[in-house]
Order: structure tokens, then sequence, then C-alpha cells
């Protein structure tokens, strides 16, 4: 523009200047610019040329909306930082330019902290084939737990309790997935054989138990679905696959001890009620006998 020239700016901490950053005007102290070391302070000590209007308005060529946060922080050492990740960035960027370390190293941590509060508490993949399935189970180093659900897979009419069982099943898969969500990892497939509602169990890559939540019954000259929710069941086989966490697999003796089956490697696709016994209980029972 017509009248705007080049000057060298020096003078006395104490001594005011006019700023005009992006067009907003900022009014405050050499003392405040040159305070820490920052391209400030080589704008405003003689050291660098600067462009100024015919009223005598220092221009710097960046956006002012952040302009007071960062004279703040040269006035005080200190500064809220605004509320949302994009102001951070915004800050962050206006932080860079001017070359000021420490309001740098701030922004940036204010950003890693709201990353870390907006990740997920549970990571839940949804498996669309059996490829996929096998990759999930034998890349993660945690025990696996697998819910098929798959309602349309029925050839019968279900039974009038069948639908709330189904959702039982699920509502339990949520619920675990949430308290396990750091030292198992929970998969869902929802297309996968003919089931329709199963759980499996892996640990190191391998299964280690089933939990089959249907059956066929018969009513008069029908034959109908029926969907259970053993509930105790399920929790056991939880339970017992956390054993999977060490590298170096459970123990036997107390895989023997926990399972309702006697052994890990007989899987069962029934849902008796006696199959629904505690294996913690089965455990204790087992010290007491030991220490008698």
């Amino acid at each position: 523009m017509s009248g705007d020239h080049k000057t060298l700016i020096k003078g006395s901490p104490s001594q005011y200047v006019k700023l005009n950053v992006g067009g907003t005007l900022f009014y405050t102290t050499i003392g405040t610019l040159t305070k820490s070391d920052n391209m400030l302070r080589t704008m405003f000590s003689g050291r660098m040329e600067v462009l100024t209007d015919s009223e005598g308005w220092i221009l710097i060529d960046r956006c002012g909306k952040h302009f007071g946060t960062i004279l703040n922080y040269l006035r005080d050492g200190t500064v809220a930082l605004p509320d949302t990740y994009r102001e951070i960035m915004e800050l962050l960027a206006e932080a860079k330019y001017f070359l000021i370390e420490e309001l740098t190293d701030s922004c940036q941590q204010a950003l890693a902290k709201k990353e870390r509060e907006a990740e997920p508490i549970c990571r839940v993949p949804l498996i669309t084939s059996q490829k996929e399935e096998q990759l999930l189970i034998m890349s993660t180093s945690k025990p696996v737990v697998k819910l098929l659900i798959n309602r349309h897979n029925n050839k019968y009419s279900y039974t009038s309790t069948s639908d709330d069982n189904l959702l039982k099943n699920i509502e339990l898969f949520d619920k675990l997935s949430l308290r396990f969500s750091g030292r198992v990892l929970f998969i869902k497939d929802v297309i996968g054989s003919n089931e329709i509602c199963c759980w499996s169990f892996f640990g190191h890559g391998k299964k280690c138990a089933e939990v089959c939540c249907t059956s066929i019954v018969y009513a008069t000259d029908k034959k109908h679905t029926k969907v259970e929710f053993p509930e105790a069941r399920i929790y056991e086989e939880t339970l017992g696959i956390l054993l999977y966490e060490s590298r170096n697999g459970p123990d036997q003796d107390l895989i023997q001890a926990t399972s309702s089956r006697g052994a890990v490697g007989g899987l069962s696709c029934t849902s008796d009620e006696e199959e629904e016994r505690s294996g913690l209980a089965r455990l204790r029972s087992n010290k007491q006998n030991n220490q008698s």
C-alpha cells in the first residue's frame, strides 16, 4: 500500500508500539515483545526490518485471532489454552511461526491429551469373512471372545422367549467387552456359518471353548428354534480365557479345576443347566480338599 515502508524498531522496554496483525489491532510494549527468545524479540530489538503503514502501525501478516493469546503468554509465561481441538491447532501454528517453544510444547501436550480422550474405550471388530477372523485371532497376543449372532439363519419359527434371550446375549457381550476391553479382544460375527447365536473362546490362537445358545425343540407337530441365555456358563468361559493372558499359557491343573467339561479340548454345544456351574466354586472346593 502507498505509504508503507520498512524500518528498524528499537526502544526502551516501556515504549509502546502499535501492531496490526492481519487487520486486528494490538497495543503493547517492546518489553513484552522481547521478553523471551523468539521471532518477536528479533523483530523489535532492531535486528530485523518491520513493515509499517503511514499511521505508524506495524504490519504483521498473520491471522490476529490468537495473537492476543500470544501476547498474554509473553506477559505472564502461562496462558489458558482454547477448549476445542481445532483452536488449539490454530494456536499451535501461530506459536510455531513466532518460534515460541514453550507455548508450542503446551499446545502439543494439550492436543495429545485430547486425542487420548477421544479414543474409544472399547473397539469391537465386526468381521466379514473367515479369513479376516483368523487374521485377527492370530495377530493378537490377547485372548479372544467371539460372538456369532445371526437371527436370519433360522429355518423354523422361534420360541416365545428366543428374541429376548438373543438380546440378552448381545447385551452381555457388550458388557463384557467394556469390562475386559484392555485384556481381551472381543469380535463380532454377523454373517458367518449357519449358527444363530454362538460364543467362541480362543487362547494363543486356538479355540478353547464354545457355547452354543440355540437348539431345536418340538411343539406338537412343529419344530421351533430355541435361543437360550446360559449367562453363568458364558461368564465362566470368559473368566477362564483370562488364563491365556500369560505368554507361557495357563496352568493345566487350574484349567482342569475351572472347566465345566473337565478338559478344555472337549468342545460342547449344549446349554444344559448342569453345565452352568461356577468354575470358581470348584476351584475353592479342590483347594479345601488339598488342605484337609
